[in-house]
């Protein structure tokens, strides 16, 4: 990649140099107009170079984002704000209020220098030359497009302090995944409240990013998209932030489109990889029916080059903020742009999700029996994926939901972990936290990666998965939930005197417990019920285990043994 000049004067001439290599791709591809990709106009000269940055909203996209533009961009000042008072604060401790691996040797290495969180909303709009929106944008909860649309509503009051507060030519970009057009609506609002000496120019940049892989994903993204309006200011502001991005991001991954196709592609993104993991669950019940294994299925089909390996894994389903969300929201923009048969396809990849869960927990309840009220579950992981404390459309609250309503009993445990210095490698803390802090300097990591400082930190909050499942949401009597639910920091505690084990996040340390040990202490017969396919099955089956998992059945199944049930055989009547 070619190297970046250090001074502010350098790195006007670098811009105007080079913003054609930069912008040029494949005309079949993109719509832009020859002008938009012959670089900026008035001579090839920028009108400004960005020094100074503002995110709006300091959650799981803005924080880490802002945080890795900050350290590839050392002259550039990135200012994070929030209204929480709370978040900022946490921003600015040595507890952050996220969890992603690296991200807390990013903050450390540049806060206080180039980047700063605060509460001070204002004071950085009008010192910021680029303004990105990363505000929360949930599925709708009431009124019209209630359960489908997304709610814009922190978008538009970002707007409309933008616009009240911004002194000089501000660029503002949407960060946060939104609606196709939402770009034109963020821009309607700044014409219509722009005061002379004012002007904008409004971007869309959606994020790639995974949780638990976020700052790699930032650090070598597989592709950089930003959109902008088709017209000289438009191409002008695209080049601005593609100089950010270039500090680090090679070109030939920076793609530029028009600002809808930039919107619609975030939407589009997320509602194939969703296809594909509902597609995939859709085939676990099959198997299951028939007696054919969901892996070597996945495998088979992985190997023709035309699909890929890749979200291929069968499971007991999808969870987290993006995918729910954008597919109820692409639902919803073809339900009103009049086309049905688009939105009945979206919303079947939703419904095969929702089955997913149900079907698993059934299966759990059919198996104990037909009946799991007042039995004992310990549950393994509540996080809706490994490598993050976030609990959000998290497939654990569905299922725990499901055997809450039986009057099951739930000692649910997610791992309270701690991370070499490096922020790669985990393990489970035995430790007491007052006995961490006393040892904490004299700790190894066991990775031998010879790191001495650890930082310690808990995935999911016990009062966490107390709101999640408490919420009205999801369930009409809390007072009953919550004493039905117990909170434990040791796996080998909650599995006592349990009916089942049930696995509902992938995480590694599951793969590594006694449970010949765990065995001893639970109920008999003994269940494992592994909703992340992780786990050594068939040395399960030999412990003496009744093991379930999804996209397969087990012959070999002590119980079933013991018991001569059998399996139906499957028919088909033409």
């Amino acid at each position: 990649m070619t190297e970046l000049p250090s001074s502010g004067e350098a790195e006007g001439a670098w811009l105007a140099a080079h913003v054609t290599s930069t912008l040029r791709v494949p005309e079949s591809v993109f719509t832009f107009s020859s002008s938009q990709l012959s670089g900026v106009e008035n001579g090839g000269e920028l009108t400004m170079v960005v020094k100074n940055v503002c995110c709006i909203g300091a959650g799981y996209v803005g924080g880490p984002t802002c945080s890795v533009i900050a350290w590839k961009c050392p002259d550039i000042r990135v200012h994070v704000v929030d209204k929480s008072e709370l978040r900022i604060k946490q921003w600015n401790s040595d507890k952050l209020p996220i969890y992603e691996p690296g991200l807390e040797n990013v903050v450390k290495e540049c806060r206080g220098r180039n980047l700063f969180f605060s509460n001070d909303i204002d004071t950085a709009i009008k010192e910021a030359d680029l303004i990105f929106i990363s505000v929360n944008t949930p599925t709708k909860t009431y009124g019209i497009g209630k359960g489908r649309a997304a709610d814009l509503k922190h978008i538009e009051m970002c707007a409309r302090t933008i616009a009240e507060v911004s002194e000089g030519n501000k660029i503002v970009v949407e960060k946060s995944t939104v609606p196709v057009r939402a770009a034109e609506s963020i821009t309607h609002i700044l014409s219509a409240n722009t005061r002379p000496g004012v002007s904008f120019q409004v971007l869309s940049n959606p994020e790639f990013l995974a949780e638990g892989t976020a700052i790699e994903n930032l650090l070598n993204p597989e592709r950089v998209l930003i959109g902008g309006e088709e017209s000289s200011e438009g191409d002008e502001a695209v080049a601005q932030l593609t100089w950010i991005y270039n500090h680090w991001v090679p070109t030939e991954k920076i793609i530029t489109t028009s600002t809808w196709s930039s919107e619609l592609s975030k939407l589009a993104s997320n509602a194939f990889l969703a296809q594909r993991v509902s597609s995939i669950n859709a085939i676990s019940a099959l198997c299951e029916a028939t007696g054919a294994d969901v892996s070597q299925v996945a495998a088979a089909v992985g190997r023709d080059s035309r699909i890929g390996s890749k979200f291929l894994q069968a499971s007991v389903g999808f969870g987290g903020s993006c995918f729910q969300k954008d597919l109820l929201n692409l639902v919803y923009i073809a339900e009103c742009l009049n086309l049905p048969e688009v939105a009945l396809y979206w919303q079947q990849v939703t419904d095969i999700n929702e089955y997913q869960r149900t079907r698993f927990a059934k299966r759990i309840v059919e198996c104990l029996f037909n009946t799991v009220t007042d039995k004992t579950l310990a549950v393994f992981g509540f996080a809706f994926k490994k490598n993050t404390g976030d609990t959000r459309e998290s497939p654990a609250i569905y299922v725990c939901s499901h055997l809450l309503e039986e009057s099951a009993r739930l000692n649910i445990y997610d791992p309270k972990r701690r991370v070499c210095a490096d922020g790669v490698h985990f393990y489970r803390e035995e430790e007491e936290e007052e006995t961490l802090q006393v040892r904490k300097s004299s700790l190894s990591c066991e990775c031998d990666c010879n790191k001495k400082r650890l930082t310690t930190f808990t995935k999911v909050e016990g009062k966490q998965i107390e709101h999640d499942l408490t919420s009205l949401a999801i369930t009409s009597d809390p007072e009953r939930v919550q004493k039905l639910i117990h909170i434990y920091s040791d796996p080998y505690e909650a599995v006592k005197d349990a009916h089942a084990i049930v696995v509902l996040t992938e995480w590694d340390e599951f793969t590594t417990y006694d449970y010949k040990k765990m065995l001893s202490v639970m109920k008999k017969p003994a269940f494992i019920f592994d909703g992340r396919k992780i786990l050594d099955h068939e040395a399960l089956i030999k412990l003496g285990f009744h093991t379930e998992t999804i996209g397969k059945r087990f012959s070999r199944n002590t119980l079933l043994r013991s018991s001569g049930e059998h399996f139906p055989s499957f028919s088909w009547t033409p």
